[in-house]
């Protein structure tokens, strides 16, 4: 009797998805080429294909060279206009839609895209890339509201912008519900970019990202269950809705199955060009395996992607770590590029402006059907802000999903098919510019940015004394060179140099003041010298100075440190400085504001012992926290928990049973308890 041991079970486990990836890819083989030679037997066929070898064969040379010219450029134009919007500071998703409707409108490139170069090829990186980096437990904080949003929201979107659009346009109801399938998947690439530079509340992203994810595959099912009972005019509830829950539930089932055993095949290994490639592997196999099976494809890259992010790292060294990220950083940005300028491509302007009445009622009802959803389901679970939900109801637009279904649209449907297209490309332009563009004004009026006063004085006061510095030291350079008097520079000097000293001295206060700008500074320059000693070993091991083995020995040390997150320059700054501890400090603070407190504290050199809490309030766990306080530092650590510890508002339950009144808002923050002690010890 053979006994098969885990080492053995998970060479077979990655064989058997070889082998399916394989059967996969020869299945669409046979398939193509049936759809060339449709009517011929099994020989002629073969006789056929023989005959046309060779203008076949040269036929495809031809289109690989034109679609390598077309990628390249494409590739180019992203650059360019990568550049641009970081000049002008304008979203980038946005410039390039701009640049796509400009190079249609010019006719200078064509690039005719299909569903499948969309849903098979740019949107399962995009899915992946954005699961990965999804943290589990803060998607878990907030899983119901988020459910919510991407299961009914679906489903309401669906029915209200098709009742909408049929009672406005005269289109029939089962066709305007094909539509409210088509545009209910959300894609805010361009608002989550936004997030991340104007440091929008990490709570906030998570809830916009992670419906957007578990939407699109809801949408993507409905949709596909909607064209099949407008082509059969045969519905049955039940039947939807177990097909729903097959396609859905198969599809997130497969994910989780592939990401847990590529997440233990990485663990088994240890390179990390092998280990990059597998999770390359994971996510565009996992979309062809589950949409051979007739599953959902896109849940299936999400819920690989989120097991693949969340429990593949724990089996990555530092190395591996880096160019994992680094590789679908590059991989996301590629693709998504692609998808913002073929939108821009494929949108026909003077069709838009031609149906400007229809596609005018289209984007009313998805904004009157966003709104109902956000507003009407966002409050489920932990409470919401009223502001969180102003921008998650206009952070709402629409890009690659809606214009990959609307491509794939059978062409049974007619001139109906041309309809919903139009009114999809409206929409999607809809979103995307005016949407898009504003998004940056309403968070500042909703007042989410959280970059404090303090660091914004500091990136001020930092300027003018790097500015300073530099004026400085150039006018010295010309003097050395002769290009500057002696006589001139003499006169000068003086007064740069006091400048340049009040411009350094006022860094230096704003770094007191602040411990948190203190430690982010420390941390920008550990960074930047860990950088430099790793570009300093790539150049020894280039010029032969130092062998492979020693380059990946210390390449791996250097890695080690770049992903520790202590700032340990600045533990060794304050090792010396120890104070004896004259009180304690008892802490209760959210849960939110632990990781800015326990970061800013230890940045001021203050341990902290956090406690178990069974406190709760507004739905959320409280966080007690232990400070020992050094003697005469009470008020700079009560100073750094005011700082770190931010005053919202939230919304106050209410009681089951209650008559429903208006939300309650109430203000929260931290609450602190000083004792003063005896004797310390660290134990």
């Amino acid at each position: 009797m053979m006994m098969l041991t885990a080492k053995k079970i998970y060479p077979l486990a990655l064989a058997l998805l070889f082998l399916m990836m394989v059967l996969s890819a020869c299945s669409s083989l046979g398939n193509l080429s049936e759809s060339f030679y449709p009517d011929l037997s099994a020989a002629e066929s073969a006789a056929a294909i023989n005959e046309s070898e060779v203008n076949v064969s040269h036929q495809e040379s031809s289109n690989l060279i034109v679609v390598e010219e077309v990628v390249i450029a494409l590739l180019l134009i992203a650059a360019i206009v990568g550049i641009i919007t970081r000049r002008l500071r304008v979203p980038y998703t946005v410039g390039l839609v701009l640049i796509g409707l400009v190079l249609s409108i010019q006719g200078q490139l064509q690039a005719d895209a299909t569903s499948e170069i969309f849903l098979a090829l740019l949107v399962p990186p995009l899915v992946f890339e954005a699961a990965f980096h999804l943290n589990a437990r803060d998607l878990q904080n907030d899983i119901v509201p988020i459910l919510a949003l991407a299961i009914p929201g679906v489903l309401i979107t669906t029915g209200l912008v098709g009742v909408v659009v049929a009672i406005g346009t005269a289109t029939p109801l089962s066709i305007a519900l094909l539509f409210g399938a088509l545009v209910a998947a959300t894609d805010p690439v361009a608002v989550v970019a936004l997030f991340r530079s104007m440091g929008v509340p990490k709570r906030l992203q998570v809830l916009l990202e992670g419906e957007s994810l578990l939407n699109d595959g809801t949408a993507i099912v409905v949709f596909n269950l909607m064209v099949v009972i407008v082509l059969t005019h045969d519905f049955s509830l039940i039947k939807s809705v177990v097909d729903f829950l097959v396609i859905a539930g198969g599809g997130i089932g497969m994910g989780l199955l592939l990401g847990m055993i590529f997440s233990q095949i990485i663990r088994r290994i240890d390179d990390p060009l092998i280990e990059t490639t597998l999770t390359g592997v994971l996510a565009f196999g996992a979309y062809l395996i589950a949409e051979q099976i007739h599953v959902s494809g896109v849940l299936a890259v999400v819920a690989a992607g989120l097991v693949a992010g969340n429990i593949g790292p724990r089996g990555m060294s530092a190395s591996t770590k880096i160019l994992v990220f680094n590789f679908w950083e590059i991989a996301a940005f590629v693709a998504n590029s692609m998808v913002f300028l073929l939108i821009g491509l494929q949108i026909n302007l003077e069709i838009l402006a031609a149906n400007w009445h229809v596609i005018l009622v289209a984007i009313i009802a998805v904004l009157v059907a966003r709104a109902v959803g956000v507003y009407a389901l966002s409050g489920i679970g932990r409470g919401m802000p009223v502001r969180y939900k102003h921008v998650l109801f206009w952070g709402g637009l629409r890009g690659a999903i809606s214009l990959a279904l609307a491509i794939s649209l059978p062409v049974e449907l007619g001139d109906l098919r041309n309809n919903i297209q139009t009114m999809a490309f409206g929409v999607v332009l809809f979103t995307l510019l005016v949407q898009g563009l504003t998004m940056q004004p309403l968070i500042r009026r909703m007042k989410l940015i959280q970059h404090s006063e303090n660091q914004q004085e500091y990136e001020r006061r930092h300027a003018r004394a790097v500015m300073s510095k530099a004026a400085y030291d150039r006018l010295d350079t010309m003097q050395k060179n002769g290009l500057l008097s002696a006589h001139v520079w003499k006169n000068l000097a003086p007064i740069l140099k006091d400048h340049t000293e009040k411009t350094t001295l006022a860094v230096f206060n704003i770094l007191q003041e602040d411990p948190k700008v203190e430690f982010d500074e420390y941390n920008t320059a550990q960074k930047e010298a860990l950088l430099t000693q790793r570009n300093t070993l790539a150049s020894l091991l280039r010029d032969g100075i130092v062998s492979e083995e020693i380059f990946a020995e210390l390449a791996a040390e250097v890695d080690e440190a770049m992903t520790d997150n202590q700032v340990s320059w600045l533990e060794g700054t304050q090792a010396h400085n120890k104070k004896a501890i004259t009180n304690l400090l008892v802490a209760i603070i959210q849960e939110q504001d632990l990781e800015n407190a326990i970061t800013a504290l230890t940045a001021i050199g203050v341990p902290v012992v956090r406690m178990p809490s069974a406190g709760e309030f507004l739905g959320r766990h409280n966080i007690t926290i232990l400070i020992g306080v050094p003697k005469g530092q009470e008020e700079l650590i009560t100073k750094t928990l005011q700082q770190s510890s931010q005053q919202r508002i939230e919304i106050l339950p209410q009681d089951e049973g209650a008559a429903e009144t208006a939300a309650k808002e109430i203000t929260i923050g931290a609450t602190l308890f000083s004792f003063e002690i005896e004797r310390y010890e660290e134990l």
